[in-house]
């Protein structure tokens, strides 16, 4: 097997990726902070401008561009300077011209309205204190008839006080998820259409496993006897359209 299949694929395989489209991008583009696969969610075709939320190294912006061909285009948005750095890094290595990387917060794209086709994002609209807006900011890039699909953590309930405040759990992608309801709340108020929000991956936290790293063990601490992360946390696919 390369060297690159082996690298990536016990990071992000299990979560909804190919050993193909693994191999098929830079080792440093795949960081293991996924929750799902947005860009097989997507059903992207040749020709379309897909925006990636929070792209980090450029991870699925990479397949995303695969897909799009060199008829169309990929914007990444990330508020890291040093991810965008890395990314453009992995831009080069990857050869692919259609990509493109911007900073910026997702809360305020530097996007034009109604200019993308399709908007996709992986584990981060969940570390957003302005969710809302979040979803109003797809609904006005999006091109009427464009869609969007998401890959996220969300609660299945309200989590221990303990693991609410803490900031390990924040980071870890799960101390500023909401509700299952009310993400597709905040999805249908932006005005979003023909929303599903489908769950996925029962306690698939980004950092791993409930006892395989720290912040799953600082989580197992905080909660009641026979109880695991799986009982409060979820991964979701969400889909819907302009």
């Amino acid at each position: 097997m390369p060297r690159r299949e082996k690298a990536a694929a016990p990071v992000a395989g299990p979560i909804g990726y190919s050993e193909a489209e693994l191999a098929a991008i830079p080792d440093e583009a795949n960081l293991g902070l996924s929750c799902g696969n947005p860009t097989a969610l997507a059903s992207l075709r040749e020709g379309e401008i897909v925006l990636d939320l929070g792209s980090g190294a450029g991870f699925d912006c990479f397949l995303a561009a695969s897909k799009a061909g060199s008829s169309g285009r990929v914007i990444g948005v990330d508020m890291t300077p040093a991810m965008l750095e890395k990314a453009r890094e992995n831009a080069k290595k990857s050869g692919m011209s259609n990509v493109e990387f911007r900073l910026g917060e997702i809360e305020n794209l530097p996007v034009a309205d109604s200019s993308v086709d399709v908007v996709i994002s992986n584990c981060v609209i969940n570390l957003s204190a302005d969710k809302r807006r979040v979803f109003q900011e797809i609904y006005r890039v999006l091109k009427p008839g464009g869609r969007v699909a998401i890959s996220d953590m969300t609660l299945l309930k309200d989590l221990p006080p303990k693991v609410r405040e803490s900031l390990d759990a924040y980071v870890g992608c799960i101390a500023g998820a909401v509700t299952v309801g009310e993400y597709q709340k905040l999805a249908e108020a932006s005005g979003l259409g023909s929303i599903k929000v489908t769950t996925t991956l029962p306690g698939a936290c980004c950092p791993g496993p409930d006892t395989k790293d720290p912040l799953g063990k600082a989580v197992l601490a905080s909660l009641k006897e026979g109880e695991s992360i799986s009982d409060y946390v979820t991964s979701v696919y969400v889909e819907g359209c302009k």
